[in-house]
């Protein structure tokens, strides 16, 4: 399996928003703007139960996130290719907490539904490009 560089990390760490692509059931790929983050060996994203791309996941593993640096996107731009490796609840309210820390600003998640509950999706990556 490849390995994040650092640079990639950084990119990753950065409150860029990434496109991250599931396939629907006839093969097509479906894209969703997502908060990313890393733990400098595998993708994680947050979402909620009922989602499409949830739903995609749990039938086919294979996805993709692309992020760029708006400042830089041709330099400074990560293309992963991976395999959703675990879907879990566990920390996933603080997960979601540090993300909206890292995007907004905000302490807490402002968009929390007591309806859903959060999942952290885990991509091991399988190919890396960019950085």
């Amino acid at each position: 399996m490849p390995s994040l560089s650092k640079n990639q990390v950084e990119l990753l760490l950065e409150p860029h928003i990434a496109q991250f692509v599931t396939l629907m059931e006839n093969g097509s790929p479906q894209i969703s703007p997502v908060w990313v983050d890393t733990d400098g060996e595998n993708i994680l994203v947050n979402t909620a139960t009922g989602r499409l791309k949830t739903d995609n996941i749990h039938r086919d593993a294979r996805v993709a996130i692309a992020v760029f640096d708006p400042m830089n996107p041709y330099s400074r731009v990560v293309n992963i290719s991976g395999l959703v490796s675990d879907i879990t609840e566990l920390g996933a309210i603080e997960h979601i907490n540090t993300l909206a820390k890292k995007y907004t600003g905000d302490q807490i998640y402002q968009g929390h539904n007591n309806h859903e509950t959060r999942l952290i999706i885990v991509i091991q990556p399988t190919m890396i490009t960019g950085c």
